[in-house]
């Protein structure tokens, strides 16, 4: 294997802080925090534009959504099922949730519209054309809004891109939301 699932004991210094915020909010050390410690700039750039986009104007719901649409796209198993976890300990409608596994349309069209932006985004890399933003913004979100679309796209193509790269394996406690993508 190329890459090492630290602990905190054996992770580079720099790391270790971040790795342990991170268990603390878990109650255990998430293996792709474990791999992704063997670089404690992207661990703590992750953790720091992650806390970023939480702290934005998006709810929590409508952030779920962008993630969804980024972990799918990605094809995140690790990112699906953790955050299908969240949204179920959230108690988000099951439909929602098998929708955004699915990648299906939403039976919420605001939350929709957010979805096809998000994607918009990924797919013209933020030359987003006039139709889909106005789009976008007649469904009620502001152009900052769009701006926090692109910093949860940086923020969870790190997580995504690094998780993939490492191997990062679905944890026990996200096992029941494992993910095999969509065919």
């Amino acid at each position: 294997m190329t890459f090492t699932a630290h602990t905190t004991a054996t992770a580079p210094t720099a790391a270790r802080p971040t790795m342990a915020a991170v268990e603390q909010q878990f109650g255990f050390l998430p293996a792709a925090t474990a791999l992704m410690a063997e670089s404690p700039e992207l661990t703590q750039a992750f953790a720091r534009t992650n806390a970023l986009f939480e702290h934005g104007t998006l709810s929590h719901l409508e952030r779920e959504v962008v993630v969804f649409a980024i972990a799918t796209r990605h094809e995140c198993h690790l990112c699906v099922a953790l955050h299908s976890a969240r949204l179920t300990r959230d108690a988000a409608s099951p439909e929602l949730i098998a929708a955004l596994r699915e990648r299906r349309p939403l039976g919420d069209p605001r939350l929709e519209t957010l979805r096809q932006f998000t994607l918009a985004v990924l797919d013209t890399a933020g030359a987003v054309d006039d139709v889909r933003m106005r789009a976008f913004l007649d469904a009620g979100f502001t152009p900052r809004q769009a701006l926090e679309v692109v910093l949860g796209l940086g923020t969870y193509t790190l997580s995504t891109f690094a998780n993939r790269m490492t191997g990062a394996p679905v944890d026990e406690a996200f096992a029941p939301f494992a993910w095999e993508g969509v065919a």
